[in-house]
């Protein structure tokens, strides 16, 4: 049984298992490539970025490489995944901080990014907020979201994730997230994921027990947020 959870300020990593927690940048690398594809522009090389929920950084470290930009940021709430991200970013004008709160950074971006963060959060709007103060206008969010209470699989799914996770998970509708972001003054736009690449699949996951619980969350429940910042 999962043991009730209260949000730290910080953890030590997302996942209770290290080794769960190593691997998963390689199982997110696909979805990460579909979010550059579809919402990136060709050049960077003038754009800062944020990466909110970086984990070990690996969604920067693929963007600078195929899109190279001029600054970015990851943070985290998990210590031991922030120094790990600062131990691989190699050359890469990247910096990694432990915290919640993008706006205290004192930094504006071009961009923002995150790939299953939001259910993590226990109040959107003050999410939504924070972005808009870390976006310059005209600045865009691309979050991408399968854990939601909209997805199918997601009342099984969220008793899994529960038992692997150090922070506590929150249910909120995809129209939740919508009227929130639209509130802190953002134009809205939503899209379905439909990665277009192979995932790999590992027999026996306690993620995806059945290969059709896998291509229904990467087909039919994630979808990729565009918020724009008005003014």
């Amino acid at each position: 049984m999962a043991r009730p959870l209260t949000r730290p300020s910080t953890i030590a990593t997302w996942n209770r298992n290290p080794a769960d927690e190593e691997a998963m940048g390689a199982a997110h690398a696909p979805i990460w490539r579909r979010m550059v594809d579809v919402s990136v522009p060709h050049d960077l090389s003038a754009s800062t970025v944020l990466d909110y929920g970086c984990n070990q950084g690996g969604f920067l470290r693929l963007l600078y490489d195929n899109h190279p930009f001029k600054a970015a940021a990851g943070i985290d709430i998990a210590r031991e995944s922030v120094a790990r991200a600062e131990l691989l970013k190699g050359h890469r004008p990247i910096q990694y901080k432990v915290a919640d709160q993008a706006a205290a950074l004192g930094q504006t971006f071009d961009f923002a990014f995150s790939h299953e963060v939001i259910y993590l959060l226990p109040d959107i709007a003050s999410h939504a907020n924070d972005i808009r103060q870390a976006l310059r206008p005209g600045g865009a969010y691309v979050a991408a979201i399968g854990c939601h209470t909209d997805s199918s699989i997601w009342p099984r799914w969220r008793s899994v994730i529960s038992e692997h996770s150090s922070i506590p998970m929150y249910d909120h509708s995809l129209e939740d997230v919508a009227r929130a972001f639209t509130a802190a003054g953002f134009t809205v736009a939503v899209r379905p994921l439909a990665l277009d690449a192979f995932m790999p699949v590992t027999l026996g996951s306690a993620y995806f027990p059945k290969i059709t619980d896998q291509l229904r969350y990467y087909s039919d429940d994630k979808v990729m947020f565009r918020f724009v910042r008005q003014t």
